[in-house]
């Protein structure tokens, strides 16, 4: 007689297996029935997602305290967040429970940026200024906080560059790409319909006209006043018209950037605690916080679930970003590959 031994799964991963289904589940279904009220037919209004507390350093027994933000990367409303739809959204986030927070006393927010799009610098720049009329807002420019970067620092209350920071280049970029010339090459054409004469800007298939140039070089002007307005009027430049050494777009290190007035004090980020600590007269060993995201079981499967590979790459920025045609960037573009 024969006989078949069909190979069987060791019984201690089957187990394993499920109780992290039965976990999952379990967790799913907490979450859904505490923020939206699955089990409820009554409408419900979730409350805006909040982040959780790490101590960095410091005295923790203490009432009063400073929170510190981190702004990593290039700002970019395209850039998933962890709590909110965007990097830009968690900033935000962490801002504003910040602001509500009556035990912090101080923000500590730490640039490491080479900017980015325009109105999410502004955005940022704009939660500053609405918290720093109740506490004060110290930013610590680290390796870089350049163009966007160094416009949401304009929101803040006293800056701290290091002395080697990358920051400065005040300026507004917009880039497309034209292949006419390749086209000719290929033998291709484009047959494009339009309502208006300028419906087509930057269209990438044709030399731009001289009315296209003009309204597209105008956008960057009024921007860019905008940017110099902001700087002019923050950093207190005499007659309020940013100087012609800053307006050409240059990147400046902190040392140099403490020369020209565009920050208060170099240092290090230790020096910036310092400061935080001075200016919202705390002690010395006031504990300083920061904001992490709250673990859920949802980001443990997904990490278990991800691929790795072993690999060594060099990267001069961000691999997930490119300029997009027709947007406007306070982006420091030596940093980028386009």
């Amino acid at each position: 007689m024969l006989s078949f031994r069909m190979n069987r799964p060791p019984r201690l991963l089957l187990l394993i297996g499920l109780i992290l289904l039965g976990t999952s589940l379990i967790a799913n279904l907490l979450f859904l029935s505490k923020d939206h009220h699955l089990f409820s037919a009554a409408p419900h209004v979730s409350p805006p997602p909040s982040f959780e507390e790490e101590l960095v350093e410091g005295d923790d027994s203490q009432k009063k305290r400073i929170a510190k933000i981190d702004l990593f990367g290039v700002i970019a409303q395209e850039i998933p967040g962890e709590i909110g739809s965007s990097m830009v959204d968690d900033v935000i986030l962490q801002i504003r429970q910040a602001a509500e927070d009556d035990s912090v006393a101080a923000l500590l927010l730490h640039i490491d940026s080479p900017g980015g799009e325009v109105t999410a610098s502004d955005n940022l720049y704009h939660e500053l200024t609405l918290i720093r009329e109740d506490k004060p807002v110290i930013v610590y420019m680290d390796s870089v906080a350049a163009s966007g970067g160094y416009y949401t620092a304009m929101g803040g209350s006293h800056l701290v560059a290091h002395e080697l920071c990358i920051t400065g280049s005040i300026g507004v970029i917009m880039q497309t790409i034209n292949y006419e010339g390749l086209s000719k090459i290929l033998g291709l054409s484009t047959l494009t319909f339009k309502s208006g004469a300028l419906k087509d800007l930057l269209n990438p298939s044709r030399t731009p006209t001289d009315p296209e140039k003009k309204l597209v070089q105008d956008m960057i002007q009024e921007t860019f006043a905008r940017f110099s307005s902001v700087v002019t009027t923050e950093r207190q430049f005499a007659g309020g018209k940013l100087p012609s050494d800053l307006a050409d777009g240059r990147i400046v290190s902190g040392k140099q950037a403490l020369d020209m007035k565009l920050v208060d004090a170099t240092g290090y980020l230790e020096d910036a605690i310092a400061d935080a600590r001075q200016i919202a007269k705390l002690p010395e060993d006031a504990p300083v916080i920061r904001y992490v995201v709250p673990f859920h079981i949802s980001k443990l499967l997904r990490f278990l679930g991800q691929k790795s590979e072993s690999k060594i790459q060099l990267n001069l920025g961000p691999e997930s970003f490119h300029l997009q045609t027709g947007k406007l960037y306070y982006l420091s573009t030596h940093l980028f590959r386009h």
